[in-house]
């Protein structure tokens, strides 16, 4: 296992139209910069994955697709997320929570922060939500979140214009994360160590 930690910072939304990928390249502009993990955006609209159709239940870990298998791959190389979530109907987007749903023990004992975005809100009554899915993988979540308001942070409800304010907060929330995932890699390595010694 690498002591580099690496972070995935995880698009939640595959809708057309998303502004999703905007804000996640400006969190990966700046946690690149402020952290000193190694960052990537990672695009669940490149992974096509279909609505849950796994047989098998994910803690299994037993996956028949190819799809599932090449998420798992991904997934599995990360020391903790950045999750980039919307806001539908007060909750992730549908794609976000299926593919979070897909897998399991790849999320184990990694660390995650949320970053959401919404209209009245800004997203934070979906990143509530999204926390309680994540304890139960097994994800421990930073309390530190970003959230960012269609009214004050986009130009025409399209065009990311984050306030400089917001880098602050980033610069907190990266901390936290690169430190939970540092000692949850330790958690991970002493697993293994006790696994190979039974």
């Amino acid at each position: 296992m690498s002591n580099e930690l690496r972070i995935g910072i995880i698009i939640g939304s595959t809708r057309p139209g998303r502004v999703g990928d905007q804000v996640a390249n400006w969190v990966h502009e700046h946690a690149a910069r402020l952290g000193d993990a190694s960052y990537e955006v990672v695009d669940l609209a490149d992974f096509q994955l279909p609505l849950l159709d796994e047989a098998v239940p994910a803690s299994a870990g037993r996956y028949e697709h190819e799809h599932t298998r090449a998420w798992a791959e991904k997934v599995a190389g990360y020391d903790g997320f950045i999750f980039v979530t919307s806001e539908y109907n007060h909750a992730p987007s549908p794609a976000l929570l299926n593919a979070i749903s897909f897998i399991y023990g790849e999320w184990n004992d990694k660390a995650a922060a949320i970053v959401s975005y919404g209209a009245v809100s800004s997203g934070v009554r979906a990143a509530d939500k999204l926390r309680s899915t994540l304890g139960e993988l097994q994800i421990a979540d930073v309390r530190t979140q970003l959230a960012f308001s269609f009214f004050h942070d986009f130009e025409n409800f399209s065009v990311f214009t984050p306030g400089e304010k917001h880098v602050a907060t980033l610069q907190t929330l990266v901390g936290q994360l690169e430190t939970w995932a540092k000692a949850l890699q330790g958690v991970r390595v002493a697993k293994l160590e006790a696994a190979a010694a039974a």
